[in-house]
């Protein structure tokens, strides 16, 4: 098995190749189904492996294996989590190609496969960060992924708007890089080392941590949370949410930003874990403090956003912190709880941004208030939409609410408190999107967009007047473009109700990263009781604020934190080097006592 490895990067790059060779020659139905094929077979690759992923699988690319314990050679590792990761990857890379089907404009003549080639190249990078065990190699798939995913942002290049959220995102996520990259630079020159093992190895032989340890673990985990859009790393991820095609936004929600939570969770445990890394105690308070920055910073301008698809990217911002705050927990529980929650929520919110995506093809719009009403002929959307809400929030016994009760206990305290009103505002802004534009609730907005605009040009913008990603604006919504959304909510709810699917998910996990530790996965009456606590002040609050806007409209404390997302570049960046900054304070402490 372990020699299949490979074709999980292999296979979706070669199916790429093939589109750009001969894609010009194609029907574009054609040049789509290969795509699918492609995409499926590497799906269902992904499954097989991880089926027989215990123990681990490791192969070195090539045959070039190491002698006398020294290899310079590529060493792909198939354990669960990795594996896991990338089964999560290759499936939504597919669900995004079959809502896709026939989606964009026309594509330009000669060119049928440029749009799935981008999308297969995406997959392989992100299967291939998934399996890397090597740090460098690592980088080498998080770049192919990342400057895929910039041209896939700016896809519809005629448009200014996109052009400039792709270059933000561009920009950013390669200082991001760089830092990764020199890290990983600091980290070779200590120990001599570029596998993953091998380097923690390579510390706890050098004795306790010291300043060069520091700055790679700071430089490092930069890197990754800049992918993860940790805040004050964040920035790019609205922005490219805003102006990425649909199915792109479901990709880079659904599982490029988790990827970057798993990578902290990976170098962490077998990097920077023994006795000559960071201390457990430093790491746990830096990430905490970080998971509850960006969990709070993500849910309060997840609500006060009116741009759909910008509203559920901040959603995106403040599950990340919740994640963030799992992995900082440092146990077998919450790593389990966190892996079904990323699994749920990977599913929830690919489905609610396809839902987003099918109103701007038809309306134009994904301006909350500009679309006041206008959707309530979109039942099936709007009973979708509502359950990805409800999930969204921890409702049970969705995938996300079992990962959430999971996560919770694990963390304990008044950690709790930020995982219940983090899910709770995200939910309870979707539900009120959903209460105004799918059944008109409330008062009519007064206001227009343009002048809303002119008003208030320090704010982001509306979302209304958006041009269709269809060649016309949609008079009858494809049915494939109903059916994944369905398929990715049912699949939310199997993560929760499937029988033996939450243990086999904690065994890959706790293989992976818990030294075969069993953590304790099943409901309980207090994450039941939680979850439903969420969900109900997720109604409560959407309730209000559709009914009487007036209490929970926008207070004036809430302006300073809108204004920072700027759009401009240098912005982003100098909040990159804060963060970096910050991120070193807070692992310090270990260091000088060590």
């Amino acid at each position: 098995m372990r020699h299949l490895l490979p074709l999980l990067v292999a296979v979706p790059l070669l199916g790429a190749a093939v589109l750009i060779a001969v894609g010009r020659h194609l029907p574009r139905p054609a040049a789509e189904t290969v795509a699918c094929a492609v995409s499926g077979a590497t799906a269902g690759l992904a499954l097989v492996l991880l089926l027989n992923s215990s123990p681990p699988l490791v192969e070195w690319v090539g045959a070039w294996y190491p002698e006398d314990g020294e290899s310079v050679g590529i060493v792909l590792t198939g354990d669960g989590a990795g594996l896991g990761m990338a089964a999560l990857a290759s499936l939504l890379t597919l669900a995004a190609l079959a809502y896709s089907w026939h989606y964009f404009d026309e594509p330009p003549h000669g060119h049928a496969g440029v749009y799935p080639a981008l999308m297969l190249l995406f997959q392989g990078g992100m299967c291939g960060f998934a399996i890397a065990g090597d740090l460098f190699d690592a980088f080498v798939f998080f770049e192919l992924m990342s400057v895929v995913a910039y041209a896939l942002t700016g896809y519809r290049v005629d448009e200014a708007k996109a052009v400039q959220g792709a270059m933000t995102f561009g920009v950013v996520n390669s200082l991001g890089a760089y830092f990764l990259l020199t890290g990983i630079g600091l980290l070779y020159a200590r120990t001599g080392e570029l596998s993953l093992v091998k380097i923690g190895r390579g510390l706890d032989a050098h004795g306790g941590p010291d300043a060069l340890t520091l700055a790679a673990f700071v430089l490092v985990l930069t890197g990754l949370l800049v992918k993860a859009a940790a805040v004050p790393f964040h920035f790019w991820l609205p922005d490219a949410h805003a102006v990425a095609p649909t199915p792109v936004c479901m990709l880079l929600s659904g599982v490029m930003v988790e990827l970057g939570a798993y990578g902290v969770w990976r170098v962490y445990g077998t990097v920077f874990s023994g006795p000559g890394g960071v201390p457990a105690g430093d790491f746990t308070r830096a990430l905490v403090a970080l998971g509850v920055l960006t969990a709070a910073v993500g849910a309060v301008m997840c609500w006060y956003q009116r741009h759909i698809k910008r509203l559920l990217a901040y959603s995106t911002v403040a599950h990340t912190g919740l994640f963030l705050v799992g992995i900082g927990a440092l146990t077998p529980e919450a790593d389990d709880g966190v892996a079904l929650y990323v699994l749920g929520h990977a599913g929830v919110k690919a489905a609610l941004f396809a839902c987003a995506g099918i109103l701007l093809n038809r309306y134009g719009s994904v301006d909350e208030l500009a679309l006041h009403g206008r959707a309530r002929e979109l039942r099936g959307v709007a009973v979708m939409f509502a359950v990805g809400a409800l999930a969204l929030a921890g409702l049970p016994p969705f995938g996300t609410g079992l990962g959430k009760a999971v996560a919770e206990e694990a963390v304990g305290g008044p950690l709790t408190v930020v995982y219940v009103l983090a899910s709770a505002v995200t939910g309870g802004a979707v539900l009120r999107v959903t209460g105004r534009v799918f059944l008109g609730l409330g008062p009519r907005p007064e206001e227009h967009p343009e002048e809303y605009v002119e008003e208030h040009p320090e704010d982001e913008t509306t979302g209304s007047g958006e041009q269709p990603e269809t060649l016309h604006r949609l008079t009858r919504v494809p049915g494939t473009m109903r059916a994944v959304p369905g398929v990715l909510l049912a699949a939310a709810l199997a993560v929760g109700v499937a029988p033996g699917f939450a243990g086999l998910v904690a065994r890959a996990v706790n293989e992976s990263g818990s030294g075969g530790a069993a953590g304790l996965v099943h409901w309980t009456g207090t994450g039941v009781l939680l979850g439903l606590l969420s969900a109900l002040l997720a109604t409560g609050l959407a309730a209000v604020a559709v009914t009487r806007p007036g209490p929970l409209s926008e207070p004036d404390w809430a302006l300073p934190l809108r204004r920072l997302q700027s759009g401009h570049i240098g912005d982003y960046v100098a909040w990159l080097l804060v963060g970096t900054t910050l991120l070193g304070a807070l692992a310090l402490p270990g260091v000088l006592g060590g």
